[in-house]
């Protein structure tokens, strides 16, 4: 039985849909005092696979409590799909004194589950935090499908790490070239973007990365891309958090369309994960 977090509804419906299993009643409540619940009235299934991303601090204790719920009605196995992981950024100690956070968060979901599937996480080494068994979808792929046709693409990520995103969307497309951008962060939301080589000028541009955040070094790329003559230019992205102005920035520098999945469920969310994750919840 699918079990789906408030802010993965939809993403769980179409996931029960791919695996042609049933959708789980859950219900979400916030106490005066600010504390959350979330149950599963009437859940009578010997096996749980509970869906939620994670992108506030009050989702995870959402997604810990489901996954309890779930065990104290019964259910023997649990497998716990996290769309979206927040705090997987934060996959060291900043300084002395800090907190791993992934790791604090990944022991957590760990404690009541059999097994985790995670959805292009920003590292793969996100993985090792868990003390179960974990797999990841790359989903990337996905992003391909509500591009438009394009002249002469180039898919581009906006520095080195993010480039196995470029080339799998690249891939999935069918045509193009992929290349990089230089880039220096100056602060948590200040960022200076250095133009490839490639020559754009003329051509549809694509940025791939694995998430649009505060939408600084999205902004910051398609500003060069359009100032430099770049014909269209779109961003694709797995997980469109797009916090705070992100989106007007985005509008700001040019972007013709951004596009995203939906492990974050925005209206940017042109296509879904759930054939990607079905394909490992069946192995």
């Amino acid at each position: 039985m699918l079990v789906p977090g408030a802010s993965s509804q939809a993403l769980a419906a179409a996931l029960a849909s791919e695996l042609g299993e049933s959708l789980a009643a859950v219900e979400y409540d916030t106490f005066p005092d600010g504390e959350t619940l979330a149950a599963v009235p009437g859940f009578d299934a010997d096996t749980a696979t509970i869906v939620a991303s994670t992108a506030s601090n009050d989702a995870y204790i959402e997604l810990l409590q489901l996954q309890d719920a779930v065990r104290e009605a019964g259910a023997r196995e649990v497998t716990t799909v996290i769309p979206y992981m927040g705090y997987a950024r934060q996959d060291k100690a900043f300084e002395v004194g800090h907190p791993i956070s992934a790791r604090a968060v990944a022991r957590a979901v760990s404690t009541t589950t059999d097994r985790v599937v995670l959805v292009n996480p920003h590292e793969d080494a996100i993985a090792d935090f868990f003390d179960v068994p974990v797999e990841i979808v790359d989903a990337a792929g996905r992003l391909a499908e509500p591009l438009p046709e394009l002249h002469d693409p180039l898919f581009l990520s906006p520095d080195s790490g993010a480039i196995d995103i470029a080339n799998t969307v690249r891939d999935a497309y069918g045509d193009g070239e992929t290349d990089y951008f230089e880039k220096v962060r100056k602060s948590g939301t200040e960022v200076e973007i250095t133009p490839s080589e490639t020559d754009f000028d003329g051509r549809d541009v694509v940025i791939t990365d694995d998430i649009i955040a505060t939408g600084s070094t999205m902004s910051e790329a398609v500003a060069v891309l359009t100032e430099g003559g770049a014909n269209r230019v779109f961003c694709a992205t797995v997980h469109p958090l797009l916090a705070r102005n992100a989106r007007t920035k985005l509008c700001r520098a040019g972007i013709e369309r951004v596009v995203g999945t939906d492990t974050i469920e925005r209206e940017v969310s042109a296509v879904s994960v759930a054939p990607a994750v079905a394909d490992v919840l069946e192995r």
